[in-house]
């Protein structure tokens, strides 16, 4: 690649130091191949964080480097002590959750979770979508936290790391086997994914809504199959999502649809749309996340801007960054979701005014804990004492 390319690609991002760098880096041959990653989110693979050197390709001329492999899904087998995991923090509606998988196969290029795959000493570029790591023992230590003495049940979220439901459940079933647990012991939970797999647990969801144990949130992100086909490689289609919502309204599960996440110049004309095709499909509920780009995230996402749509590249950040203190990104708690300033105010309104016409509710749905029954207690280590 010649230097005239090098600054036409350059060109196309805002007067920021920063961003001409990242432009230029990844112009200059960090980028992996086309062949390699086709199917694939992310179009750079950096050293995970935390390790203590970082390596790549560089052609010296003597024309030695080989045709490398195709990124292809790679699934290890993670064996935790615990399967909830506990949080704290004030601005969500939860304090335990359940990741079957660590990584995700579909590939958004935005996800949140991309930078948890640095503790493995992996990279939250492709690493993050090819190589995963599967819990098969989940279920059954879920069946042993539940059984034991002074366990308090609340609402277990499934989803809001990596997606339960993507596409290697298909073959390991560990989430299918966790409801199975939790539906036994009358546990409530709450689902939130962008695969239209999660029908083929109706069955099992429909026994917990009976109870008032479940509700279930879909991420529609876009309704332009083309934008989504882009940004969330292997994630469902917007219509296969919208089918989703509608058989699990149709077998009496609650439902909502998620706009998440909302990026300025991009999606954000979508909002009153997507709720509309949300309510037609029969979500009660809606809720929605503004782009959040916290550490390797927002290398990634401005690189796939860059390449996707370099003529919005410098509205989007400026626009996100106008809700961000400036910054790509603010983890202060009671921002990060929505983010702040005029803009962010605006998508609030927005937000808001579209759903009280629609008579979608947000957080109306509470479920129920008074049913629990814990298991019998098999395998669970007695005490001492």
């Amino acid at each position: 690649m010649n230097e005239q390319s090098l600054a036409g690609q350059a060109a196309f991002a805002p007067a920021n130091t920063a961003d001409i760098a990242d432009a230029l880096v990844v112009a200059s041959g960090l980028r992996i191949e086309i062949d390699r990653r086709r199917g694939r989110g992310a179009g750079l693979n950096p050293t995970g964080r935390f390790e203590p050197l970082s390596r790549e390709l560089v052609d010296d001329g003597w024309e030695t480097l080989e045709d490398l492999p195709p990124f292809k899904t790679e699934v290890q087998v993670e064996r935790p002590r615990t399967a909830i995991t506990r949080n704290t923090s004030p601005d969500i509606p939860f304090d335990r959750s359940i990741n079957p998988y660590r990584g995700c196969e579909h590939g958004c290029i935005y996800c949140f979770a991309r930078p948890t795959h640095a503790y493995m000493g992996l990279s939250a570029g492709l690493d993050f979508e090819a190589k995963l790591f599967a819990k098969p023992d989940a279920a059954k230590l879920l069946e042993r936290e539940l059984a034991k003495p002074g366990y308090k049940p609340r609402v277990i979220a499934i989803g809001t790391n990596t997606d339960p439901y993507q596409p290697i459940e298909k073959e390991w079933r560990i989430m299918r086997q966790i409801l199975e647990v939790l539906n036994k012991a009358h546990h409530p939970v709450s689902i939130v994914t962008k695969s239209a797999m999660v029908m083929r647990d109706i069955d099992i969801l429909s026994e917990l809504a009976s109870r008032n144990l479940v509700r279930v949130s879909l991420s529609v992100t876009t309704l332009d199959r083309k934008l989504a086909r882009s940004m969330e490689p292997r994630a469902a289609t917007p219509t296969r999502r919208l089918e989703a919502i509608k058989a699990l309204s149709d077998a009496g599960i609650p439902t909502s649809i998620m706009v998440a996440p909302i990026i300025p110049a991009l999606n954000d004309h979508e909002i009153e749309r997507i709720l509309e095709a949300g309510k037609a499909a029969g979500a009660r509920e809606a809720g929605y996340v503004i782009l959040r780009l916290p550490l390797e995230v927002s290398p990634l996402f401005r690189d796939w801007l860059l390449q996707n749509y370099p003529d919005r590249y410098r509205h989007v950040m400026s626009l996100v960054r106008s809700m961000r203190g400036g910054k790509d990104y603010d983890a202060e708690f009671g921002k990060r979701m929505k983010g702040a300033g005029p803009y962010a105010w605006q998508i609030s309104r927005r937000f808001e005014m579209a759903t009280k016409r629609l008579g979608l509710t947000r957080r109306s749905i509470q479920l129920t804990d008074a049913l629990f029954v814990p298991p019998d207690g098999s395998g669970v280590q007695l005490s001492l004492l």
